[in-house]
C-alpha cells in the first residue's frame, strides 16, 4: 500500500475508535463485517498463520482508499464501524473460496494462509455467496510457530478462553484495527506499507499478567468482547503489542 494523504484521513477515522451507535430494532439491519478463512481440506493452513492473515485483512480494508472520504466503500463502512462492532468469520474452500474473492473486500496471505475481509453490512443482506458458508464446524490444531519476529506487531491470544478458530479470528480482527488506531499516523502508516504484517501467538497465565499490565500502563492495546458468543462480556481476549515491544 502506497503512501498517499488520504490515508490521514483514513487512520484518524480509526483512531476515533468503533461502537457508539446502538443496535437497530430490526435484527436484519445489525451491521457486520465477514470474514472468510480459506480452509482446504488437504493441506490447511498453520492456525497461527492464518489468524494473522485474518488480522490483516480486517485492517487492510479499514485503511483501504475506498472507505475514504468519497470512496465507494465508505458509507457502508462508517455504517459499521460506529455501530456496535461485529465480525462473522466463516470457512471456504475450493470454488467457494473462489467466489468469496467476486464479493468486495480484502484478501490476505500469510505463510500460504488466505482470509478475506468483506465489506460490512446489514446481516440481513449478506451476499447469497457468503451466507451459504458455514460459520461453525471445523477448526484447526493450536500449533506451535516459535517467539514471533520483534519488528512487528503481536497480536496475543487469551489461551484460557479455549476460542474456536472463527472466534479467534473475529478478536484479531478486532485487535489489528484498535492497534492500527492507537499507532501514531506515520508508524501506522509505515506497517501498512509492509502489508499490516503481524504475529499472532498464544498467551498463557502468567505472560497475560504481564501483559495486562502492559495495558494499563498505555503500552499495549486489549480487546474487551461484548459477550454476544462464546465468551462473557467484558473478557479481554486479544492484547496487541507493537513493533519492539519487550514488556
Amino acid at each position: 500500500m502506497t503512501a498517499e494523504p488520504g490515508f490521514t484521513v483514513r487512520h484518524a477515522e480509526l483512531a476515533t475508535g468503533y461502537g457508539g451507535n446502538s443496535d437497530p430494532d430490526d435484527t436484519e439491519l445489525v451491521q457486520a463485517m465477514q470474514m472468510v478463512l480459506h480452509l482446504p481440506k488437504v493441506d490447511p493452513p498453520a492456525r497461527s498463520a492464518l489468524l494473522a492473515a485474518a488480522a490483516a485483512a480486517a485492517v487492510a480494508l479499514c485503511l483501504d482508499p475506498r472507505v475514504g472520504p468519497g470512496g465507494e466503500w465508505e458509507q457502508q463502512y462508517l455504517a459499521w464501524k460506529r455501530s456496535r462492532i461485529r465480525k462473522v468469520a466463516r470457512r471456504a474452500r475450493g470454488a467457494q473460496w473462489q467466489a468469496a474473492n467476486d464479493v468486495q473486500g480484502v484478501t490476505v496471505e500469510v505463510g500460504g494462509a488466505l482470509a478475506r475481509a468483506l465489506v460490512p453490512g446489514p446481516v440481513g443482506s449478506v451476499d447469497p455467496r457468503i451466507k451459504r458458508l458455514q460459520i461453525g464446524g471445523t477448526d484447526l490444531e493450536h500449533d506451535e510457530p516459535g517467539p514471533p519476529d520483534s519488528d512487528i506487531p503481536v497480536l496475543w491470544v487469551n489461551s484460557q478462553l479455549e476460542m474456536t478458530l472463527g472466534k479467534a479470528a473475529a478478536q484479531v480482527g478486532h485487535a489489528s484495527m484498535l492497534l492500527a488506531g492507537a499507532l501514531p499516523v506515520e508508524q501506522a502508516r509505515e506497517w501498512a506499507e509492509h502489508g499490516f504484517c503481524c504475529a499472532v501467538r498464544e498467551s498463557g497465565p502468567q505472560q497475560w499478567q504481564r501483559l495486562t499490565r502492559a495495558v494499563s500502563d498505555g503500552a499495549a492495546v486489549a480487546v474487551r468482547d461484548a459477550g454476544f458468543t462464546e465468551v462473557a462480556p467484558g473478557s479481554m481476549t486479544v492484547i496487541a503489542t507493537s513493533a519492539g515491544f519487550t514488556g
